[in-house]
């Protein structure tokens, strides 16, 4: 088969008008669940790692008023050696979307609504090959558990189980413009990031999860109200970005760049990334229609297997798609178009550009119930549901219990 190996993502937008409050916390009652209980184990070292008692010398910090500071950590995923940063973001205010005014500028971008924002913490760079291949091997390992008759699944643990990604249909198209480690991953669908978050989650004992597209965009902003986390200056993208111009060879390795003021890397180019939301062509009316005030319940669930909304464009790129307010809609009738499978993969794209595609990881500040958790960990498009129980029942896929256990017995 052949591809189209430098397709630029499809233009899209210009930055919001953002006014950002750095005030240091949210009052509770705009926490997105501020009396949630946790709803996974070892809820002592979850309710205390990305936590200070005191204000840290330096780097970034949120101060919570109560005594508690949030601060930078590093997760490491059980049973490797492979690890994270995540980076706290203080709450405040903005403008969602862009100005009429803006140029240039997508009518999906507006009209513009104001959102409040919960502090949260963000993964300092995109999800690498290093990280998302550890999820990819779980394939085998159910398979495995399956032949064997161990760690069986059923209605009684259904809760606690995901799926894992068949094998690549063509690696030579996902790795062609390379698989390094800290290359960011890309080409998985929406369901296939959102159960990576699931995975990690559970074995973890901490709620990672995608983006609402409203506090990815706040997160890409980093306090400002221009086109660009840098400025309204194209010309600057040179320091902050890999895009079209100076990425001949694929995604480059992620951190490499200057971070937005945030401290977060990558947020423009490199690798779009996904929110959880359905993608709107109307823009961002229901917002105001709905009386939605804040970011984490701006969210318009998917009902359809597509389009869905990336954000931050890629290395595929050029510079007006890289900016804070620009959205990218999927589409899996190109996406998979040389999939041969029927259905086609619910987990994996053939085409371009979804080699321009992957995703960070977020973390609310305050836990969230099992109920919030399950949009952002699971699948809302029946379509979809469908699509991954065929497969599954046609043995192209299987289920597997994720818990605290699941890195010793995957090692066995």
């Amino acid at each position: 088969m052949t591809f189209d190996l430098k397709r630029s993502l499809r233009p899209l937008g210009i930055a919001a008008a953002c006014t950002f409050a750095a005030g240091p916390f949210l009052p509770a009652d705009l926490l997105p669940n501020a009396h949630a209980v946790e709803s996974t184990a070892g809820a002592t070292e979850a309710a205390t790692l990305g936590f200070a008692k005191e204000k840290p010398a330096d780097g970034p910090s949120v101060d919570l008023g109560d005594g508690r500071f949030m601060v930078p950590y590093t997760e490491k995923i059980p049973g490797t050696d492979i690890t994270f940063e995540m980076i706290p973001v203080p709450g405040g205010t903005f403008n969602f979307g862009s100005p009429e005014d803006a140029d240039p500028r997508e009518e999906d971008e507006g009209p513009t609504v104001e959102l409040k924002v919960a502090p949260m913490w963000v993964a300092k760079t995109e999800t690498t090959w290093k990280m998302y291949k550890e999820y990819m091997r779980m394939y085998a390992v159910f398979k495995s558990f399956e032949s064997e008759g161990v760690r069986v699944v059923d209605d009684s643990n259904r809760a606690d189980a995901i799926t894992a990604p068949t094998e690549l249909y063509d690696p030579s198209f996902t790795y062609e413009y390379g698989e390094d480690d800290e290359q960011p991953a890309v080409t998985m669908t929406q369901y296939a990031a959102q159960q990576y978050t699931k995975w990690l989650s559970l074995i973890t004992d901490r709620q990672y999860r995608l983006p609402t597209e409203a506090e990815w965009e706040y997160a890409a902003r980093g306090g400002t109200d221009t086109a660009y986390s840098w400025g309204d200056d194209p010309e600057a993208v040179e320091d902050y970005a890999w895009y079209f111009d100076n990425s001949f060879e694929g995604p480059s390795h992620v951190g490499t760049k200057k971070p937005n003021p945030f401290g977060l890397h990558d947020m423009h180019g490199n690798a779009a990334e996904w929110t959880v939301n359905e993608y709107t062509e109307e823009g961002y009316q229901w917002i105001i229609d709905g009386e939605i005030k804040d970011a984490f319940n701006a969210v318009r669930w998917p009902e359809n297997p597509w389009p869905h909304v990336a954000r931050g464009g890629s290395w595929e790129s050029d510079p007006p798609e890289l900016r804070s307010a620009s959205r990218l809609a999927s589409n899996d009738e190109d996406w998979k178009y040389e999939d041969p499978n029927f259905p086609k993969s619910p987990w994996w794209f053939t085409d371009d550009p979804s080699r321009g595609v992957g995703f960070r990881l977020f973390r609310s500040l305050e836990p969230l119930t099992r109920d919030q958790l399950k949009n952002f960990w699971e699948p809302t498009a029946l379509e979809t549901v469908d699509d991954v129980d065929s497969r599954i029942s046609g043995g192209r896929g299987g289920w597997g219990l994720v818990d605290k256990d699941l890195p010793e017995a995957a090692a066995e």
